[in-house]
């Protein structure tokens, strides 16, 4: 177990590495995100850390970079040994073989996608403070939490090319994200939304999540949304005592209406099929988990007075619905 130094150091760094204990089961992982400027090219690099899997012989520890091309949904996963992993416990700065990811840019050599980008603009992610650290507010807090969650960068610019399958790509004014997750298991039952492309507001950008909770000897169906936009962060989250009007999930869309001190949110996103992920699950620790990276979301909010302050659709987004979706839906928010 970590001692109460250290957790607390940790939770106020969701961008850095919180494995180091040694403590199984663990799983770490960082999304993320790069885009072109014409979105041709829109990929997931997801570099991270299994630690104690139960297989069928036995357990095992394993690095691994995944991938997925959001253009056609294909998705690769690459392991490596764990002694080529290394991960900063202070900052985000993770290296697994050859590849290294850090406040600066990335560096890939995978089979896929060689080379170097840079990030543009500084990494801006969920603010964290000592009762609230970050998206999970004081749930961030609780040591017996299933799954940790935080966004490192809401958006950030590109430079630089890649060698994409043996072609050269600019990415040049492209834009990219970073999220993360960490602890024993992905959630039994969960969906995740994510677009940071909106033509209103280039700068603007969404997340929202919402997963069913163990929570001591029951659970609860617990729920995190930020629009950021105009410059400001807009919070939707079981924590600052946001209700949940409706949702609704179906073969087609996602729909979501949520109701708070920042106003009213509603969220209608397309679903399309997508590649192929692993992730660490309770009943399977490398289940397949399908992702997209061709959602379309329409988010409008508006204010407590009735005031429209945004309204657009997101392109280019990610999107994750996954597992007991019925239990999902029927267990009662928190």
């Amino acid at each position: 177990m970590a001692s109460p130094r250290s957790f607390i150091r940790a939770i106020q760094h969701p961008e850095a590495f919180h494995g180091s204990d040694g403590r199984t089961p663990f799983f770490e992982g960082w999304y993320i995100k790069i885009v072109d400027p014409t979105h041709k090219h829109r990929w997931a690099v997801i570099p991270g850390v299994f630690r104690g899997i139960l297989g069928e012989h036995g357990q095992r520890d394993e690095a691994f970079v995944q991938v997925l091309d959001g253009s056609t949904g294909r998705s690769w996963f690459h392991t490596y040994r764990l002694e080529e992993f290394a991960a900063s416990s202070t900052g985000f700065d993770v290296r697994v073989g050859p590849n290294h990811f850090d406040s600066s840019g990335v560096t890939l050599d995978l089979p896929q996608l060689k080379g170097r980008l840079d990030f543009t603009s500084a990494l801006e992610g969920w603010p964290v403070t000592l009762g609230s650290p970050g998206i999970m507010g004081w749930y961030g807090l609780v040591p017996f939490m299933e799954c940790y969650h935080g966004i490192v960068s809401f958006g950030h610019g590109l430079s630089g090319r890649l060698d994409v399958e043996g072609k050269s790509i600019d990415f040049g004014n492209g834009r990219g994200y970073i999220e993360k997750d960490w602890g024993r298991s992905f959630p039994a039952g969960y969906v995740w939304l994510h677009s940071n492309h909106f033509a209103t507001e280039p700068d603007a950008s969404f997340i929202g999540s919402v997963a069913i909770i163990p929570w001591l000897r029951s659970e609860f169906r617990g729920f995190l949304l930020g629009l950021r936009h105009g410059g400001h962060l807009y919070r939707w989250a079981t924590y600052n005592r946001a209700r949940e009007a409706d949702l609704t999930i179906d073969d087609t869309h996602v729909s979501w209406s949520l109701t708070g001190p920042d106003g009213t949110l509603t969220v209608r996103a397309d679903r399309t099929r997508g590649g192929l992920l692993h992730a660490p699950l309770r009943t399977e620790p490398h289940q397949r988990v399908e992702e997209t990276l061709d959602a379309r979301i329409h988010v409008t909010h508006t204010s407590s007075n009735g005031e429209v302050l945004f309204d657009d659709i997101g392109n280019v987004g990610a999107m994750e619905v996954f597992g007991d979706i019925k239990k999902l839906l029927g267990t009662k928010p928190k």
